[in-house]
């Protein structure tokens, strides 16, 4: 839910100042001689050098040519979701001074302040400025304070600001120096996508830089990192830079690591771009039943739809085939396990599919995260399968009150699904293909929203996909989101994307191929996929779900990420000629359909 007002402790008048002169014996004297020093201390506080010493959350900020109070430019911000559009810079200051921190604003519910003053943090505020309006506070820095910071920013909800001609009026402090260049980095623990690096910290950083092939890829506080999304059997070379107020230091030496072999769950054994398309095994709908020996050879990854629970928090999965009073033409159970064989042997992977629209999974205790291996197991042995695919919907998964960290989740159920997927992992080896098929609200919602959000009140179902996929990466084999049954989806670019239409796709895609900051902190950013490991979900008809594209708006999706053309509006942070492919509900569909995905598929890729 969006937050609609500030909070009381921000009301109250604001504090006018105002300079005097001191008439000594008939003369005009000038203020305290302290005063003299006072000098304005605001980087770039009329924005004329765009957002140069600025730092605005979650992309929110932009220089602009109107409207603007002084000068030629003047900072826009938009709140998105929890993000509240802070642009903040840090200064330098003297320990026991005071300060008068002064900007012009205009916009509904927009506020100025000063935190880390050592003493009492300030801030002030308008309700409603149609125009150029000025706030005004003054605070005293602690007995050891050498640094604050001065922000600006909105409220969640509420519609664009603008902000001007920012002041920092008092004496200066002492100059801060560039830090020395850090020493190392060193390579630590390397997967087939990640390579973890510390360095020895430099003295005045207030964070580094990690940089991959120059280009850089991190930023962090501390003295390590660890950089994913990287390609199996691959050489990188790494450096990093130490920060602070006063800028960057210099690259330090590269240190070179190779990635190890494999990776990716099996993801070896596919082509290099696969069609993936759920089989209605279990049961029939107004497709019809499909029999495995009938699914047709475009097809690379078949998942079998659906093991489902017991009950919702059983963790005990079952699977049997659709009933003959219900699938006439089902076959028996010893045809279809002969008919996976013959696709396995012709190179394809077979899948149970557990979850669905129906099959409410919550491992919410340590048995039913056993209970759930053991059955699980059960099904891919008794049918010789390749893997898992995670379909998990509706309420399966969602985030406790308090879990705000998708890379240290606390949640039994999240931590339950990934403790047992590593389980099965171990179990089968590196030839287990796994993947997952979860909606936009688990993923790219994540974005503007995580869980129940900082205050609570959010759904606590939204991004809750995301710890999944980031603890199971070096597992997975395909990340196929469902770009369809979907609400708008605001992309990394700020604006809505709405199904149906190449431009949903392309959006939603670079997401997860570039990374993006969860609920808008940019200190924790879901690290990019490799495009092996991503295809796109669409239904195969209009009868299958709501956002069907056509066959012309999917290619110009598949034209834009890996060939950078047909882009349309939306600017991609990449190429990606590796785009492992396309996922469709359902193959039924797709037959009803006249195979027109499949057909498709084929022909864009030479199939």
């Amino acid at each position: 839910m969006e937050r609609t007002g500030p909070p009381a402790r921000f009301s109250g008048l604001l504090a006018a100042l105002s300079a005097a002169l001191l008439v000594v014996g008939g003369l005009a004297a000038s203020a305290p001689a302290a005063a003299a020093a006072d000098t304005d201390l605001a980087r770039n506080g009329g924005f004329e050098a765009g957002l140069d010493g600025w730092s605005c959350t979650g992309g929110s900020g932009a220089a602009v040519s109107t409207p603007t109070h002084g000068g030629t430019s003047a900072l826009k911000a938009t709140p998105a979701g929890s993000d509240n559009a802070e642009c903040s810079q840090t200064v330098t200051v003297k320990p026991d001074s005071t300060y008068t921190l002064s900007a012009w604003v205009q916009g509904s519910y927009v506020y100025l302040g000063a935190s880390g003053t050592g003493t009492t943090d300030v801030s002030t505020w308008t309700p409603s400025s149609p125009g150029w309006t000025q706030l005004t506070t003054t605070f005293r820095t602690g007995a050891a304070t050498t640094s604050v910071k001065i922000y600006t920013h909105g409220w969640y909800g509420t519609p664009t600001y603008y902000a001007d001609d920012l002041t920092l009026v008092g004496p200066g402090g002492d100059p801060v120096a560039i830090p020395a260049t850090p020493a190392g980095p060193r390579a630590g623990t390397i997967t087939s996508s990640s390579v973890a690096l510390s360095w020895t910290g430099s003295t005045g950083a207030s964070g580094y830089n990690v940089y991959q092939g120059g280009t850089k890829v991190l930023s962090v506080t501390g003295t390590s990192a660890t950089v994913t999304g990287l390609a199996a059997s691959t050489a990188y070379s790494f450096q990093v830079t130490a920060t602070n107020s006063a800028g960057e230091s210099a690259k330090s030496a590269a240190v070179t690591a190779t990635t190890t072999a494999g990776g990716g769950g099996g993801g070896s054994g596919l082509p290099t771009h696969a069609l993936v398309g759920y089989l209605h095994s279990s049961f029939a709908n107004g497709s019809g039943y499909t029999r495995m020996a009938d699914v047709p050879d475009s097809w690379d990854v078949i998942d079998l739809a659906f093991g489902e629970p017991t009950s919702v928090t059983s963790g005990d999965i079952r699977f049997s085939l659709c009933p003959v009073t219900e699938c006439p033409n089902v076959e028996s159970v010893a045809e279809f396990k002969a008919a996976i064989k013959a696709k396995q042997a012709a190179g394809k992977k077979v899948l149970i599919s557990i979850g669905g629209q129906n099959g409410q999974v919550q491992l919410s205790t340590t048995a039913a995260r056993d209970t759930f291996v053991s059955s699980v197991s059960k099904i891919i042995d008794d049918y010789g399968l390749d893997g898992l695919d995670i379909d998990f919907e509706g309420h399966s998964l969602s985030l406790n009150t308090g879990d705000t960290d998708f890379r240290s989740p606390t949640t039994p159920v999240i931590v339950n699904l990934i403790s047992a997927v590593k389980t099965l992992k171990a179990k089968y080896g590196d030839k287990f293909v796994l993947t997952m098929a979860p909606e936009t609200f688990f993923v790219q919602l994540g974005y503007q929203y995580y869980g129940s959000g900082p205050w609570g009140g959010q759904d606590p179902r939204a991004g809750a996909y995301l710890p999944v996929i980031h603890a199971l990466r070096d597992d997975l084999t395909l990340l196929h989101v469902q770009d369809y049954n979907s609400g708008s989806i605001m992309g990394p670019d700020n604006q809505y994307h709405s199904m149906g239409g190449a431009d949903f796709h392309i959006a939603m895609t670079d997401m997860l191929l570039t990374g993006f900051p969860v609920a808008g902190d940019t200190t924790k950013v879901f690290p990019a996929l490799r495009p092996d490991q991503v295809s796109i979900g669409l239904p195969a008809s209009t009868q299958a779900g709501n956002g069907y594209t056509s066959p012309s708006e999917v290619n110009k999706a598949l034209n834009c990420l890996t060939k950078k053309a047909d882009c349309g509006s939306y600017a991609t942070h990449g190429t990606w000629p590796g785009l492992r492919g396309l996922m469709t509900w359902s193959i039924n569909w797709d037959r009803f359909n006249n195979g027109e995905f499949s057909k498709n598929f084929d022909a864009y890729f030479g199939g």
